[in-house]
């Protein structure tokens, strides 16, 4: 039965090339090509139904990226006249709106071949299509076939190749998914465990904070307020990817025991594709997320961004619909905490630049966008064996390599803190190293004790993680029963809400909320992080790198305290735009330049005849 259709197939694909004008009769030309599916990836023996819906993203050049990351370091220098005035979502996507050519040339294309749009981004740099695999087969030049990862069992629908038109090469940056054979994640950046004593609803607290973890213990560590945070338009997103759920009596069981305090207040879910979903049982990455955000930034709003689809695992596709979908909004959360990775090899260049640019995007509206180093030291996220890289380059995690998240690793004890073992860390093959970070990262290096790693990492490379947190012994509710966690994914949404906590002070005393954090950090914010200068990321065969004095690539700045960072950024110049009648000081173009210049002129001259 699955291939009755084959002579629909046929008669569809020879419509389609077939179809007049010039635009359409365009020769086909490889865009991109594999010899093979990646290691891991075998093709199903199932059949394609050609009638199939694939659903394809083209993405198209945006007509100011540079200027782009010019607008966002300006409002997040905090020695810059610039600094917390935020751009708003129109402005944003005025300056990555695509190309006027680009679009007019692929949309020709697509209209000629019978085919509209089924959607675009909010800035129109994206075009959504939905159409039958062999209508795809036949644009593209393509053989989709669907695909099982084996260790996952995750099935996707890949081809080996795709092309499109020549006269399209310059305005088509790629289209996803096509060659892009990236796993799932098996499981979030979590590790869960009952092996040691279980703990009851009654003992839950009983314990002491060198050998469980919970909000009470963060607060005293990192100096971290238990009032409740009382500013109008805060918000704290936790991202779920996979069909994570968090359940509210977890939580509600969770606050009584370990925040009697609060022990009513809950959290929204925020579904992304619209659909129902049941907060009555909680998943472990979801829960302990919900759990440490409401328990620790007290009274900021928090809210679960979450995709309800569990059957495909978690995958890159998951990541970028959520930050497309949060650019779709009219504003933007204030902080949003992913605990999710990939290797940046896996997701490849193309995609990474392209994700990396989006959270830009989001740091330009004033999002403090923080992720998870990873928990493989120096082999990356999620390899299993971290010895398969053995003489072979260190593996940088993806986001946390781009260079405008803020980028978490783990400590473990507390007098003192030692960098944690498994947290990932090091140097992004992809992104350059980012001024904001030249000091720390050289001076880090020029102390030579990294030759014996020569060629496995790319010194010029953006340099992660940024900052750390505690990262073991937490103790969460999952149905009732507490457990222990551990990871970069628990330090993470704890150094979140630490940062809501700061917006509160400043949204309260009318200034703007923190946004892209790092420049601000690796300034005038170092001294306000405890160094953490022993420890390692072993992986790879080797030790990882050292910690050290400063920053350095297991630890980054340090751990945080929360009283040092307030007073430096109470001091900072966050003043909104229109205090004192200010406007913004940065040039896209010369071009917007001179005709501020000349409407301010001509203004002036016209006034003065009045």
């Amino acid at each position: 039965m699955r291939f009755a259709a084959l002579p629909f197939f046929l008669s569809l694909a020879s419509a389609v090339n077939s179809l007049p004008g010039s635009v359409g009769d365009s020769e086909l030309v490889i865009r991109s090509e594999l010899p093979a599916a990646p290691k891991g990836f075998v093709p199903r023996t199932l059949a394609v139904l050609p009638d199939e819906l694939v659903h394809l993203t083209i993405a198209l050049p945006q007509s100011n990226v540079s200027g782009l990351h010019a607008a966002l370091l300006e409002v997040s220098d905090p020695d810059h006249p610039n600094y917390g005035r935020h751009l708003s979502k129109a402005e944003v996507e005025q300056l990555v709106a695509p190309v006027p050519e680009s679009v007019k040339a692929v949309t020709e294309w697509l209209n000629s071949k019978g085919v509209n749009p089924a959607g675009t981004s909010a800035s129109g740099d994206m075009l959504h299509l939905r159409v039958p695999t062999a209508h795809a087969n036949a644009l593209f030049g393509a053989n989709f076939t669907m695909y099982m990862h084996e260790d996952t069992k995750t099935t996707m629908l890949r081809t080996l190749s795709y092309a499109v038109p020549g006269h399209l090469h310059e305005h088509i940056n790629y289209v996803y998914p096509t060659t892009q054979f990236i796993p799932p994640t098996k499981q979030a950046m979590f590790h869960s465990s009952n092996s040691r004593t279980r703990r009851t609803r009654r003992d839950a607290g009983a314990s002491s904070c060198e050998d469980t973890m919970t909000p009470q213990c963060l607060q005293t560590m990192y100096n971290i307020p238990s009032a409740p945070a009382t500013a109008q338009n805060n918000s704290l997103y936790v991202t779920g990817l996979g069909g994570q759920v968090a359940s509210t009596s977890d939580l509600q069981e969770f606050l009584h025991q370990l925040r009697p305090d609060i022990e009513h207040n809950s959290f929204n879910t925020i579904p992304i594709d619209g659909s129902k979903v049941d907060t009555s049982k909680g998943t472990d990455e979801a829960d302990f997320d919900i759990q440490y955000s409401v328990g620790l930034a007290t009274g900021v709003p928090a809210t679960l961004l979450t995709s309800a689809n569990k059957s495909r695992g978690i995958i890159l596709e998951d990541l970028i619909d959520m930050v497309d979908f949060l650019l779709a909004q009219d504003e933007a959360p204030l902080v949003l905490t992913t605990s999710y990775l990939f290797t940046e090899e896996d997701v490849g260049k193309e995609l990474a630049q392209s994700i990396c640019n989006a959270y830009a995007q989001l740091g330009a509206r004033g999002t403090s966008v923080i992720f998870s180093s990873g928990d493989c030291g120096v082999a990356g996220g999620f390899l299993d064996d971290p010895a398969s890289c053995e003489d072979k380059p260190f593996v940088p995690t993806f986001p946390s390599t781009c260079p405008y998240v803020t980028s978490v690793g783990a400590t473990e004890g507390i007098n003192p803190p030692v960098a944690a073992s498994f947290t990932s860390g090091g140097f992004s093959n992809f992104f350059p190293r980012p001024s904001y970070q030249d000091g720390a990262v050289q001076t880090y290096l020029d102390r030579g004790t990294l030759a014996a790693y020569s060629g496995r990492y790319n010194a010029a490379g953006r340099a992660y993680p940024d900052v750390s947190a505690h990262g073991v012994d937490y103790l969460y509710n999952l149905g009732g029963d507490f457990a222990y966690a551990y990871g970069t994914s628990t330090s993470t949404p704890a150094f979140a809400s630490l940062v809501a906590l700061l917006n509160d002070r400043l949204l309260n005393v009318g200034k703007a909320p923190l946004g892209f954090l790092n420049p601000l950090l690796y300034s005038r914010g170092a001294g306000a992080f405890t160094d953490v200068t022993s420890g390692s990321n072993p992986g790879c065969g080797t030790d990882g790198f050292p910690a050290d004095v400063g920053w350095d690539p297991v630890s980054g700045l340090g751990t945080p305290d929360f009283d040092k960072l307030l007073d430096v950024v109470a001091g900072a110049n966050v003043a909104r735009n229109a205090q004192n009648g200010a406007t913004r000081t940065w040039v896209i173009s010369p071009l917007l330049v001179f005709a501020w210049t000349f409407g301010l002129s001509f203004g002036l001259i016209y006034g003065l005849m009045l």
